[in-house]
């Protein structure tokens, strides 16, 4: 899986566009995502994303909010650390390079990624 563009209208994701937010790992395209405002999400939103390899869990969670950081909560972010998981937020096209650089190096990592 390689992340071969990012703009603030559409992904590419090796030969498919995808113009809404989505949530991916090294293996799959979840597309069905709920876009809320980031602000607003919450370790719920991520359920089916953390559960998706259990005998293999995630090490990492990108978050890539758009063409501009915009912060998580507090509490989403300690949600994660209980579990003992990383949740790094950055923009959209850097939250992409980060996914692909470390999918290259065989690290267990999702990312959602949020247009504009």
């Amino acid at each position: 899986m390689s992340i071969r563009s990012v703009s603030k209208d559409a992904i590419q994701i090796n030969d498919q566009t995808w113009s809404a937010t989505i949530a991916l790992t090294p293996e799959e395209v979840i597309s069905d995502w709920n876009a809320k405002p980031i602000a607003e999400l919450r370790e719920e939103d991520f359920a089916g994303l953390l559960e998706s390899s259990p005998e293999n869990p995630l090490e990492l969670v990108i978050l890539g909010t758009g063409t501009k950081s915009r912060f998580p909560s507090r509490e989403l972010m300690f949600a994660f650390a209980r579990r003992g998981i990383g949740l790094e937020y950055m923009n959209t096209p850097a939250a992409a390079r980060t996914f692909n650089v470390l999918v290259g190096e065989g690290r267990r990592v999702a990312a959602v990624l949020y247009l504009d």
